[in-house]
């Protein structure tokens, strides 16, 4: 089968991403191939071509993807072809019209999940999963902070944190964003950009701050991530659309009161077949009952990928991001 693929040979911009044109083989044992239906679009992407995450080169990019299985390896079972099917990684590759992929890493779809919502919420809705239930273990009626609150994980830890009766306090860059961000359903929306935003969230907790803050934006918010939370509060660090936290003085979660903080990642707690199998499951469950909804904001062709790497970068996506084959 005839594939076209998007492949980097350094690292650096969006101008490094190239288009090539590859025969796929027969799968191997273990292995399926598939044909592309939808590509999700991911901050860790650009993390890989910018060199920020290294991988070796050349490299091809993209972990999440939906598509319908066109053959299976010797010992596959549980799959056929014409089955719909998702992945989330880890491996990458995603950027592609077609692929072979290993058959543990793929979740058959539901026939009432459809293929552009799969690619668009099986990274970040899993994330979602293991960051509230999993690593911050977050309980009714506790104060929470999610910083980009209207992004493509933003908006998903929004109603996932309503969901468990959390009070959200959520912030974004932007008032339109904002707007988002309260009919995800979150209880209050900061600007960004506004002076004494860890003040703000204190004032709206009553003093105390937040029992757990949610960061995927990284070295901007950070400083304020700390003096948000409140004393044995736990700080998540979970992403870097802003840079890299970098190092880190490790004394200053006693200075901050005796803080907690964790630089989780999603295939820590998606290690075995079974945890992504459940933690898929959950995510179904989630979409399934309207507890939360994706947000697709925006669509690529799979050719313009460059244009949306620098739309994503640029921050002028809202939720989630794909691109069709």
């Amino acid at each position: 089968m005839r594939a076209r693929a998007v492949r980097i040979e350094s690292t650096g911009g969006p101008e490094v991403l190239q288009f090539a044109d590859v025969d796929l083989p027969e799968p191997g044992p273990g292995e399926v191939l598939i044909r592309s239906t939808a590509i999700g679009l991911n901050f860790i992407d650009t993390y890989h071509r910018s060199g920020l995450y290294p991988v070796e080169l050349p490299a091809p990019l993209g972990t999440e993807a939906a598509g319908v299985v066109e053959s299976i390896g010797e010992g596959v079972t549980g799959l056929a072809p014409g089955d719909r099917v998702a992945t989330f990684g880890p491996g990458r590759g995603a950027y592609a019209t077609a692929r072979i992929v290993p058959a543990a890493a793929l979740v058959r779809l539901p026939d009432d999940i459809p293929d552009e919502t799969a690619a668009a919420s099986m990274l970040k809705g899993c994330t979602t999963e293991f960051l509230v239930e999993r690593c911050g273990r977050v309980e009714a009626g506790w104060p929470v902070l999610v910083h980009a609150a209207a992004g493509g994980v933003g908006l998903l830890l929004v109603q996932w944190l309503k969901a468990v009766g959390a009070t959200v306090i959520g912030t974004t860059g932007t008032e339109e964003k904002a707007a988002l961000a309260r009919a995800a359903g979150a209880d209050h929306v900061l600007l960004a950009g506004e002076s004494g935003l860890a003040a703000r969230v204190r004032d709206l907790t009553g003093g105390e701050g937040v029992r757990v803050t949610f960061d995927g934006v990284g070295k901007a918010t950070f400083e304020t991530s700390l003096d948000a939370t409140a004393k044995r509060g736990l700080v998540i660090s979970f992403g870097n659309a802003s840079g890299a936290v970098g190092a880190v003085d490790f004394a200053i979660l006693a200075r901050k009161g005796s803080l907690f903080a964790t630089r989780p990642t999603l295939f820590d707690y998606y290690v075995t077949r079974a945890e992504r199998q459940a933690g898929a499951a959950r995510l179904f469950e989630m979409l399934r009952n309207g507890t939360i909804e994706v947000t697709v904001g925006q669509r690529y062709a799979l050719e313009d990928v460059r244009r949306a790497h620098e739309d994503l970068e640029a921050r002028r996506t809202v939720g989630s991001t794909l691109l069709i084959p």
